[in-house]
């Protein structure tokens, strides 16, 4: 599951005997900075922290450069510092997923829990930052590696794993640390790091969600989901929530965060569609149109509305999809604050 061609073996050698001057420092680290964000964002799950806790790990290695004396790897040296500023966030600020706070609307008795609670500090990561640290095009299965390790559900299952066991886990299976450089990042014994990818494991395997051959063996997904996410974006400017009922497995499951607010089944979500898109409807939003983009390596749309009486398309949600045989099996929307993060339009 190793990801971002970080695999230990291929760590910088940029060596170091001394950073003294801010120019130079600012050269030999700024090349990590998008893939530092990654990784800090993986063990939080937020993008905007991300950002932050990138900002206060350059602040921390500036103040310790004089200790950096070239015996490491700086990318080595860069991201131990990162990881204990985020284990460090985590022990200031607890973050525990919530059980759902209100049952799912078309939920009935016999519709399973989900497997993972809510996040309600979940956001999602741009493709197009992710494009800056995605490993060579030459390297075997990169993107799938780096579609399971960055896609929402694997961050949401991350997030249900006690501070330690998440950075342990980041470090051994999505970076490819070695177990003993592991154990010294975290200034725990190499039996404990073990013990703790284990649980980490075990706990990941309980609330990911499975794997099946998306698309099918003939199938490209690149061009498949193109076309999943046109269907959606024609369905959503004609307001035919009939078309877009067709693209959703019947159990479909759709989280709002930070709103506690979900639905569960294809006929309780399309219901919902129908009154948007009625004018005569109290619920009625205004005409859509929308934008494709990709988060997380997954499709994504962005809506926008243009309420009565309004002569500009303002944005509403961006709805990123986990697909599923052909078909959006979830949808995670987010609300409008994230558009800026990808580059998308403030109005149209």
């Amino acid at each position: 599951m190793a990801d971002l061609g970080a695999d230990a073996s291929q760590h910088d050698t940029e060596q170091e005997t001394s950073i003294i001057d801010e120019p130079s420092f600012a050269a030999l680290v700024d090349r990590h900075r998008r893939e530092l964000q990654v990784h800090c964002y993986r063990m939080l799950g937020s993008f905007e922290d991300a950002e932050d806790l990138v900002q206060e790990t350059y602040l921390r290695a500036w103040r310790k450069r004089e200790t950096f004396e070239g015996r490491s790897a700086v990318r080595a040296w860069l991201y131990r510092i990162a990881t204990n500023v985020c284990l460090d966030f985590l022990r200031a600020n607890t973050r525990t997923p919530l059980p759902h706070r209100q049952p799912a609307l078309g939920a009935d008795r016999e519709t399973p829990p989900p497997p993972t609670d809510e996040v309600p500090w979940l956001q999602p990561y741009p493709d197009r930052l992710l494009d800056v640290v995605a490993p060579p095009e030459g390297q075997p299965d990169s993107q799938v590696v780096a579609r399971e390790t960055i896609e929402l559900a694997f961050l949401v299952a991350v997030q249900h794993l006690p501070a330690q066991q998440r950075a342990v886990l980041i470090l051994r299976d999505v970076l490819a640390w070695p177990a003993n450089e592991t154990a010294a990042m975290l200034d725990i014994s190499l039996a404990s790091a073990n013990s703790a990818l284990q649980r980490a494991r075990a706990t990941l395997k309980d609330r990911l969600p499975p794997r099946p051959i998306e698309w099918g063996a003939t199938s490209d997904p690149a061009e498949a989901e193109r076309a999943l996410v046109q269907r959606c974006i024609e369905a959503l400017e004609k307001a035919d929530a009939a078309s877009f009922a067709k693209l959703l497995r019947t159990d479909v499951r759709v989280t709002m965060p930070p709103d506690p607010f979900w639905i569960v089944g294809r006929e309780a979500f399309t219901a919902g569609l129908l009154a948007q898109f009625d004018p005569t409807s109290p619920a009625y939003f205004g005409e859509w149109r929308a934008l494709g983009t990709h988060a997380n390596r997954q499709p994504a749309v962005a809506g926008y509305v243009r309420r009565p009486g309004e002569s500009l398309y303002r944005p509403q949600v961006l709805n990123v999809f986990r697909v599923e045989g052909g078909m959006i099996a979830e949808i995670t929307a987010f609300p409008p604050e994230v558009f800026p993060a990808f580059g998308l339009p403030q109005h149209l």
